[in-house]
């Protein structure tokens, strides 16, 4: 059985520029998790690409975020205008279902962190008119806006605004690497659907990048969903696909229809994938081995593509309020 792929998290365009952040690489076939020749086996394919930055990633490298963010645009940019016969860039759920109609994969632009423009909320208007539908307000280290999973520490009043500002225009908040005070405080204010775009179940795996049953009850009660991440640190030892199902199905035990699931797998921003997962390729062994595990198609196809599609029809009403 085929179903459409909707991932809400990739750092693909990073893995791209290589280790010396200049040298792009190409989307089209490459030995990354993601590439375009690979991808064209799947019944539709949307993929979130982050433009991932953070500030202590300058002392390892010597270049700032400015200049890895606009790289990481660049890079996108590029491979979407090099391979237009297979990519397009999506800015709502309407181009990604005519995207999937076309046989075209989407490209869905994302904020993994915000060090690469300062922080700076009043920017955010500016970001959502290229394509940015997607936000968090960082990534394992503290900042302006906010405390993180590694650090602890809630939102600042800049961090309040930054939500409401990315809300205001339709943007979806991402709380996955925020500290719990900081997902708290962001429950306190939101005014729209939030998603933990590559998060998975603590109770199954005790990692602090993942939700508690309370914190996936309140983003389930905004609207917002939980991306299923496959990243071995995040899943327990030795992890497999039956491994990533366990975390889909004790989240199915909060949310039996699972409308607050989907997928967010990190791919190309982890060293290490559970056993029969080797890429973007696996994603219908994982689709298959939730139905050989009793999920039926109809939840398998919410999990995998509708859930992702409302969340953003939703952020695009929100906007228009």
């Amino acid at each position: 059985m085929k179903f459409p792929v909707f991932d809400f998290h990739c750092d693909t365009a990073l893995a791209l520029l290589g280790e010396d952040l200049n040298q792009a690489g190409s989307l089209r076939k490459n030995a990354l998790h993601i590439d375009l020749e690979r991808a064209s086996a799947l019944d539709g394919y949307a993929q979130c690409f982050g433009c991932f930055t953070t500030s202590p990633r300058e002392e390892q490298s010597g270049v700032s975020p400015v200049v890895i963010f606009e790289r990481e645009l660049a890079t996108i940019q590029r491979e979407v205008s090099q391979n237009a016969d297979r990519i397009a860039i999506a800015y709502s759920p309407q181009d990604v279902e005519e995207n999937r109609e076309r046989g075209i994969m989407s490209a869905i632009l994302t904020l993994e962190g915000t060090a690469g423009f300062g922080h700076d909320p009043a920017l955010l208007e500016d970001l959502y008119a290229v394509g940015f539908r997607i936000s968090s307000l960082g990534w394992n280290e503290e900042n302006p806006l906010t405390g993180s999973h590694k650090t602890g520490g809630g939102l600042t009043d800049q961090g309040r605004a930054y939500v409401r500002e990315a809300q205001r225009l339709g943007m979806l908040v991402d709380v996955s690497h925020i500290s719990d005070r900081g997902f708290w405080d962001i429950m306190e204010i939101t005014d729209a659907p939030v998603l933990a775009t590559h998060s998975n179940s603590r109770a199954v795996c005790d990692n602090s990048r993942n939700l508690t049953d309370e914190m996936f009850r309140a983003l389930c009660q905004t609207g917002g969903l939980a991306g299923i991440n496959v990243c071995t640190a995040f899943l327990g030892e030795n992890p497999t696909l039956d491994t990533m199902c366990d975390h889909v199905f004790h989240f199915l035990e909060l949310d039996p229809e699972a409308r607050h699931i989907a997928l967010g797998g990190d791919l190309d921003g982890i060293r290490e994938t559970p056993d029969g997962f080797t890429g973007v390729e696996s994603w219908p062994a994982f689709a298959n081995r939730l139905l050989e595990r009793g999920l039926d198609e109809t939840m398998v196809h919410r999990i995998f593509w509708d859930n992702a599609i409302g969340v953003m029809g939703r952020a695009v009403c929100n906007h228009t309020k």
